[in-house]
């Protein structure tokens, strides 16, 4: 089989586990939470703590470079272990769904070696209550539309964010 027909093969794996909601994809880790024995995502309490201060200092009107200051006071290293929170690591966790309990998959796409949005090009598969919530909806909610007052990206490019 050549590189190409595996590439395609892979693929449409990925895809069809997206659409019969069977994707490992969905289990992924990220900060805040560990994966569980079952192979599932389960809260990390000391993570999820400080999952929390983000959102609420975002919405105190804290911007993401007094938060990353925030936590590197606090000796809170960042989800790769450095003593400093990039804004970016800041911006994304503020971003990801995943802490209200949903997974949103194929936010982005492959194209010739590199990573793009998925600006409506292929269906986005969105897993609700796939693990337990650390922030609300309506916290998540309320930072989109701050981090939408606070940035000139135009409204679709954010529109992901609130997809449910």
């Amino acid at each position: 089989m050549n590189i190409i027909k595996k590439s395609e093969s892979i693929r449409a794996g990925l895809r069809k586990g997206f659409q019969d909601g069977t994707s490992k994809m969905a289990q992924r880790k990220c900060y805040g939470y560990d994966v569980g024995a079952n192979g599932a995502l389960v809260v990390n309490p000391n993570e999820a703590s400080i999952v929390r201060w983000v959102f609420d200092r975002y919405l105190s009107g804290d911007s993401l470079g007094k938060i990353s200051a925030g936590l590197e006071t606090q000796g809170v290293p960042s989800p790769t272990g450095r003593p400093k929170w990039s804004r970016e690591a800041i911006s994304k966790l503020i971003s990801n769904e995943k802490y209200t309990g949903r997974v949103l998959l194929q936010k982005t796409i492959s194209t010739g070696g590199s990573q793009i949005k998925n600006d409506s090009f292929m269906e986005r598969y969105l897993y609700s209550d796939s693990h337990e919530a650390i922030i609300s909806d309506e916290i998540f909610r309320e930072a989109q539309q701050k981090k939408l007052q606070r940035t000139n990206q135009p409204k679709k490019e954010l529109s992901i964010q609130l997809f449910f």
